[in-house]
């Protein structure tokens, strides 16, 4: 497990979102519950604020590791998408590459992890994902962005699909992509050190701004 670096001291912005400290209160989460929230937690179809994060292993076809979930003490920015997606997913990872960029420049790259897991495996190999990576603005040297593959889409079902909430269908060729293509959810979690689920953002065009705060404040008062 990478050790995290000294964080620089909280901000003012950063601490106005902050319900407590983990090491401090024994508190599962250290923000607040979302100030839009509708529903419990434990009402809707995927891990959200408070509730325990899935624990799965999957292997990186670009480092040639396996990633397990439990293994990682980090805090966690996971989210799904399949490579030859023309709309969502690009605005999605667009998203998340904003907040990566923002992770480096604060010097927070040891103490985040980003995990975009396709639940196209059949189409997202090696090759495929390194274009993307390169595509899409990923900052692949700060070492802290794993692209994740399930073996097969059987695997890809129950991690994103039943573990995740991360709801997908294969549908035939369509207007917009030759083959198949995917009707899905957009959805993204950051996760805190201790496992738990601080933020579910539903949305394909997640605020970079927003998370990135969000994500400062968990790294900020997690340790």
């Amino acid at each position: 497990m990478r050790r995290r670096r000294i964080l620089r001291t909280i901000t003012a912005a950063g601490a106005a979102s902050v319900a407590g400290c983990l090491s401090e209160t024994g508190s599962k989460v250290v923000l607040d519950s979302p100030a839009d929230r509708q529903f419990d937690s434990e009402n809707l179809p995927y891990p959200a604020h408070g509730q325990a994060f899935p624990q799965f292993s999957l292997p990186n076809p670009l480092s040639e590791e396996t990633i397990a979930t439990e293994q990682l003490d980090e805090t966690l920015l996971v989210t799904g998408f399949f490579a030859t997606c023309p709309a969502e997913c690009v605005q999605l990872i667009g998203q998340l590459v904003g907040v990566q960029h923002g992770v480096v420049e604060e010097g927070l790259t040891d103490a985040v992890r980003f995990l975009a897991i396709t639940f196209d495996p059949e189409r997202d190999d090696a090759e495929v994902l390194q274009e993307y990576a390169e595509r899409m603005g990923i900052d692949r040297e700060a070492g802290n962005w794993e692209f994740l593959r399930p073996p097969d889409p059987a695997a890809a079902e129950r991690i994103v699909d039943e573990q995740l909430g991360i709801t997908f269908e294969r549908v035939s060729e369509s207007a917009r992509i030759e083959g198949y293509d995917f009707n899905h959810l957009s959805l993204t979690f950051l996760v805190n050190p201790g496992g738990y689920v601080e933020r579910a953002y539903r949305t394909s065009q997640p605020d970079a701004e927003q998370v990135l705060a969000d994500t400062r404040t968990v790294v900020q008062r997690s340790g």
